[in-house]
């Protein structure tokens, strides 16, 4: 080599090597900004609800049973489990990209000419073992930040699978309280639906007596008809849950076992959420977009190497004879070394573009890693909010159904004493079957509603 190149070779490298160390300053991770208090939450020094497993929050055993199979055999969960095991295989292809790779190999070769031109016949035979090692020095550390950003996108994966755990939780639990609201219903409707048969009874006993007329009786048979057709639709509406259920756990659509009723599921008045810190640690969707920024700003440093040189170490070594008996003499020994060094010298952009879409995806990860804390604090504080208000819907509920109960009894007595048309009944009744039915749905809001804080506050994928 040339005395003159050397010293611009010695600085070209040194350039080179600044470069990298350059190119290994990780990027600055967006501040997450959180309130100083979990916004519309009571102040509390209790822990977390969300820190609880979730068979402390829901203490129906048919519901545990149920949420314990799904989370063994849902379809969601079986996909997102073979997920977790594609990264961990993908990150073991690349984090085998940083170690030599070995290989070995035989080969024999046995070959005749003809006799042409004068020269005669020649047969001739090779026999061949050979071993081969090829090493990339990772000076740059592209090899490196590859594994890196796998190793990330692993526990991105392994996040991912946590949030299906948690839908999977209040998917199960909300479609078991859907159910015990229309098995209440049910039996709403079917109680009020033998009342109004007797209540018919008597009616067409007193029209046959004239001491009324047909209108009534006709009246009697509307309220009659129109429990029928609720229980009609309810039961609909059971059938499919219960098939909802059953896909749920992993299974065919078919019955499912009971609990406690919905009136007397447990659930608490307050609901403690904790510091608003913790919620960054508790919820899977805002761990799983920090590992996608850990692994973007991985790939953009490994993009960022593309400008460097590659140097590839390559050796060789075996035995070669023509006579197998002679294959393992002093003198059938061969060998080879390589060292090879490339360097990118016109890409027409493309390298430029690579470093520029991975700069991209960094930037839309941050943005990304970003809106998913300001969902999770949106949905806690929704979540907070509808939960207050659910229940204190059903205490006015409840208030409503104890006032429709004294209407339809002092309607019944008014008009057994003939003090007024059965027109008033009518319209009790229906005020008292409509009350019934919303005080099931106002317990059945105030149980999705804890289902929803649980989620919101990052509770379910513990086991």
């Amino acid at each position: 080599m040339s005395p003159r190149l050397t010293p611009a070779l010695g600085l070209a490298l040194a350039a080179l090597l600044a470069g990298a160390c350059q190119h290994q300053v990780p990027a600055p991770r967006p501040v997450a900004v959180v309130p100083a208090t979990m916004p519309e939450a009571t102040v509390s020094d209790a822990p977390s609800i969300g820190d609880a497993q979730w068979a402390a929050v829901f203490r129906d055993d048919a519901l545990q049973g149920l949420i314990r199979t799904a989370l063994e055999r849902n379809d969601s969960l079986q996909v997102a489990a073979a997920r977790v095991l594609e990264a961990q295989a993908a990150l073991g292809v690349i984090r085998a990209d940083e170690q030599p790779q070995v290989n070995a190999g035989a080969s024999g070769l046995s070959q005749r000419t003809s006799t042409a031109f004068g020269f005669p016949s020649r047969q001739a035979h090779v026999m061949q073992l050979q071993g081969s090692a090829a090493w990339e020095l990772d000076f740059w550390h592209r090899l490196r930040d590859a594994t890196d950003a796998a190793r990330a996108q692993l526990l991105a994966t392994g996040w991912a699978e946590r949030a299906v755990r948690v839908t999977v939780v209040q998917q199960v639990a909300d479609a078991y309280f859907r159910l015990r609201a229309y098995d209440e219903s049910l039996e709403i409707a079917t109680r009020t639906l033998a009342t109004r048969r007797e209540s018919l009874r008597l009616t067409q006993i007193r029209e046959q007596g004239g001491a009324t007329s047909m209108v009534d009786v006709r009246q009697a048979e509307q309220l009659v008809s129109s429990a029928s057709l609720e229980i009609v639709n309810l039961r609909k509406a059971m059938a499919l849950e219960e098939h909802l259920l059953s896909v749920l756990v992993g299974g065919l659509p078919g019955p499912i076992t009971r609990g406690q009723p919905l009136s007397e599921q447990p659930h608490p008045d307050e609901i403690p959420a904790g510091l608003p810190s913790a919620l960054l640690e508790r919820r899977p969707d805002i761990q799983q977009a920090e590992a996608l920024l850990v692994a973007a700003d991985a790939q953009r440093a490994a993009a960022r190497t593309l400008f460097f040189p590659r140097i590839t170490l390559t050796g060789t070594g075996g035995l070669q004879s023509a006579a197998l008996t002679a294959l393992f003499s002093g003198g059938a020994g061969i060998w080879s070394a390589v060292a090879a060094g490339t360097v990118p010298v016109f890409t027409a952009g493309r390298t430029r573009a690579q470093i520029a879409a991975a700069s991209a995806r960094r930037d839309a990860a941050a943005a990304g890693y970003q809106q998913a804390i300001h969902l999770a604090f949106r949905e806690a504080a929704d979540a907070l909010v509808a939960y207050r208000s659910a229940r204190d819907l059903r205490l006015e509920q409840a208030r409503l159904l104890e006032a429709a109960r004294d209407s339809r009894r002092l309607a019944d007595l008014r008009y057994q004493g003939g003090a007024t048309s059965y027109l008033e009944v009518l319209d009790a009744d229906t005020r008292l079957f409509a009350a019934e039915l919303g005080a099931s749905q106002a317990r059945l809001g105030e149980l999705s509603s804890l289902v929803s804080v649980y989620r919101a506050l990052g509770g379910g994928w513990q086991p």
